[in-house]
Parts: C-alpha cells; structure tokens; sequence
C-alpha cells in the first residue's frame, strides 16, 4: 500500500538516508550525518516541504519543495528541488505519487506554478516528468554558478 505524508522535524532520521541515496545518484559523497543536519535546518526554519512516500509502511522515496515568487504575478511558486525513490521500490507509481501530492500542494498554497530541473541525461525521471504534465521549458534559462 503506497502513502505519502508531509514530513516533520520528527521524520529526520526517515528522510536524511533517502536524501543521501539521492545526493549519491548526483555523484556527492555520501554523508548521512550533513544530511540529517541539512534536512533538519530546512524543516526547523520552514525552508522546505517534504513529502515522505510509504510502501507498506517502509520509507521509499521522497519530495522537497523549496519556495519562489513571481514578481511580474505577484504569486508563489514552488521549485520541487529534489525526487527521489529507492531503487528497490521503482516501477510501483511513487515517482507519480510524490509528483501528484507536490502538484496538490502548490494548489493548496495558490502557487502559479512548480518547476524543476533534472540532470539532461536523466531520461528515466524526464519520462515520468512528461507523463505526468509537466512541460520542458526552453525560454528564459540562465545560470551563474557563484561556487
């Protein structure tokens, strides 16, 4: 049985090996421990939302939220940053999930919009990206690395 429910500071130690698994497939070393202390510092400042999905009860994946605003609609949006699902629970529609419950967030929050960005050879998550509506952007993108 799939769930998905908003985190919490009390769901740290759930989410940080699931966000280390995930900065591990963008090639970072892992870390558990600056992971636990980063997801920490984002749910006690109210930084981010996350949203845990459960396969029969065990962790599987997961969602975090960060918010933007839009001068020009003078309205929030929402960049979901991160999705990850373990390996061992891929093919089960928690990728779909987690995407549905961030889409129900931004509605709830009178959000314009959400946006994401995936590595440009990640065509696995591009596939369930576009399955579930979303659209590639092409207008407008610049990036200066700072770092």
């Amino acid at each position: 049985m799939l769930t998905v429910q908003r985190a919490s500071i009390e769901n740290v130690d759930i989410i940080a090996p699931l966000f280390d698994a995930y900065r591990r497939f963008y090639k970072q070393a892992p870390d558990l421990e600056l992971a636990q202390s980063f997801i920490a510092e984002r749910l006690e400042q109210d930084e981010s939302v996350i949203f845990i999905a459960y396969w029969n009860n065990e962790p599987a994946g997961f969602t975090q939220l960060y918010p933007l605003f839009s001068s020009v609609s003078m309205r929030r949006a929402w960049l979901l940053n991160d999705l990850y699902v373990s390996p061992a629970f891929r093919s089960n529609g928690i990728g779909t999930a987690l995407l549905e419950r961030a889409k129900s967030h931004g509605r709830a929050t009178n959000a314009k919009a959400l946006t994401l960005e995936t590595a440009w050879d990640n065509y696995t998550a591009q596939r369930v990206y576009e399955k579930n509506g979303w659209k590639r952007e092409q207008n407008f993108f610049y990036e200066f690395v700072l770092a």
